[in-house]
């Protein structure tokens, strides 16, 4: 009998073995002798510029000294008690699910073409260029219309809108989110959030990008340090966050030792029943 129950217990002994899931995978920043650190000790920062894509709504203001009317311009909307001060001419704050309603209604989109069309200066290439290029762009054209250093162009987007999908118990942290910050990294977007569970597999986060040219595809290990010399580690407008499952937490198993413990005994007690049940036929 003694002998019966030897195998199962080496094979309990090896699953738990092999099922928990220990610190090293939940461990977020973990020394990498890859890191990049430069002379001053200090980890350079590594942020991609954003370049503007098809289908991305902006936002555009116009401030103009107190006898400034560039509603009456550039603009019917708005343009009721907005001569001088700051002028909206598109965009505006709201919120909602699934994006900005207001800056979807009143915001200049860019096009099929690559264009948006700003009301009394016309078309102006926008795809693939910074925030500050057409800015630079739009505030020539507003020159040529006011004296200079009377106006100021302020273009932006409607802040840094990223998506995160998980499993089902990742609930609390999956869907849209929306940030007001120049700069945003991946583990302040998941700080921001809540943080990851157990189940997440922080080893293999996986990143869409939206770029001009098309979507780019990335995986990000969360437990090295060396991720911060990443681009992928700021998060840019658009970004599609994916978090997968262990393949050790799947069927309730790894979650923490003691589920994995009992899953384990059920497991080997089903087996053990089953062999005592067809060795007595």
């Amino acid at each position: 009998m003694m002998k019966l129950y030897k195998y199962p217990l080496f094979l309990f002994l090896t699953f738990f073995l092999t099922s928990c899931i220990t610190t090293k995978d939940v461990k977020y920043m973990q020394p990498s002798e890859s890191l990049v650190i430069n002379e001053e000790g200090l980890i350079p920062y590594n942020i991609p510029v954003y370049r503007i894509t098809k289908n991305d709504m902006l936002t555009l203001n116009i401030v103009t000294t107190p006898k400034g009317d560039a509603a009456q311009f550039y603009s019917s909307l708005n343009a009721s008690g907005t001569a001088g001060g700051t002028i909206s001419v598109t965009g505006g704050s709201g919120g909602g699910i699934g994006g900005n309603a207001v800056v979807y209604f009143n915001g200049l989109r860019v096009d099929s073409k690559g264009d948006i069309n700003v009301f009394g200066i016309g078309y102006v290439k926008a795809e693939g260029r910074t925030i500050e290029d057409i800015s630079a762009e739009l505030q020539e054209k507003v020159n040529e219309n006011f004296q200079e250093g009377k106006s100021e162009v302020r273009l932006n987007i409607d802040g840094i809108t990223y998506y995160i999908l998980g499993d089902i118990e990742t609930t609390g942290i999956t869907g849209e989110k929306k940030t007001h910050k120049n700069t945003l990294t991946l583990t302040e977007a998941i700080s921001i959030n809540g943080g990851l569970n157990r189940t997440v597999d922080r080893k293999n986060i996986v990143i869409h990008r939206k770029l001009p040219e098309g979507i780019k595809k990335a995986k990000i290990d969360l437990t090295r340090e060396d991720v911060m010399n990443s681009p992928y580690y700021y998060v840019q407008n658009g970004d599609e966050i994916f978090l997968t499952t262990q393949r050790r937490s799947l069927n309730g198993f790894g979650k923490d030792p003691v589920q994995t413990i009992v899953s384990g005994v059920s497991v080997i007690t089903t087996a053990l029943s089953i062999y005592l049940l067809l060795k007595n036929l």
